[in-house]
């Protein structure tokens, strides 16, 4: 494995232990992960189809349960954590309509501090300031069905953002984007500030934007390092169905 890493608590924003997990058919999708993110870390998860990168992003607040251990800024998932966890960690899907489902936008990003308990002029603030962020303030009144899919994926991390989140975690943010969407989408993950990890099969993004990379396959980690030393190394890529363009 590329890259070993010596890590301290206090910069801990993510550890993962010994995580397995089979699907209910059998299929073993981790079969014992071990894996480390600093915080502010911005960390790129590649590998195949069916390497176990989403089954892995789904475990970071709880949707899936393993076994194993997780632990989210010192903090471990259980049954008592698992609130305090999912405001922790903000989780965007690939297809951003499995995550709007209100009639209107701004519903969709106050639903989360809504859902939280907190007052209607926070939530108010809250979703105001996440639809700055991503360049969509204006369109709090329209339908996300008549967005286009770049927007709603801007509007899917919204969503996420109003929860003020210390963690994203991204499953395949540019896919399906055109070039003009999937630069304005690449800009917007730049200046956010959060501890990032991102499933991805755009290799120009890993490169652009996120410094470590880590490779998965058959649901183990095979490579954790510097993204542009693991981007070099060609015999790696190629025997994990990669390539660098």
């Amino acid at each position: 494995m590329l890259g070993t890493r010596v890590e301290t608590a206090v910069e801990t924003a993510v550890e993962m232990t010994g995580l397995r997990f089979a699907y209910p058919d059998g299929v073993e999708a981790l079969c014992g992960v071990d894996l480390t993110l600093r915080r502010g870390e911005k960390v790129a998860l590649l590998g195949p189809n069916g390497a176990g990168k989403s089954t892995l992003l789904l475990h970071l607040n709880g949707i899936l349960r393993g076994k194993g251990q997780v632990r989210i800024g010192g903090v471990t998932l259980r049954n008592d954590t698992l609130a305090q966890i999912r405001a922790h960690v903000g989780l965007v899907f690939e297809d951003p309509d499995d995550q709007l489902f209100s009639p209107t936008i701004l519903e969709d990003v106050a639903y989360g501090p809504l859902y939280m308990g907190l007052p209607r002029e926070v939530v108010h603030e809250r979703a105001a300031r996440a639809l700055a962020q991503v360049g969509m303030t204006g369109f709090e009144e329209r339908s996300p069905h008549r967005l286009s899919l770049g927007q709603k994926k801007r509007v899917a991390i919204a969503t996420v953002l109003s929860m003020e989140p210390a963690i994203l975690a991204l499953d395949e943010p540019t896919a399906s984007l055109d070039p003009r969407a999937r630069r304005k989408l690449i800009d917007l993950l730049r200046e956010l500030p959060q501890t990032m990890i991102v499933s991805t099969h755009d290799i120009a993004l890993a490169r652009e934007l996120l410094p470590r990379t880590v490779v998965m396959d058959g649901g183990v980690i095979v490579a954790d390092g510097e993204t542009e030393a693991i981007l070099s190394d060609g015999a790696l890529l190629a025997a994990h169905g990669l390539e660098a363009f």
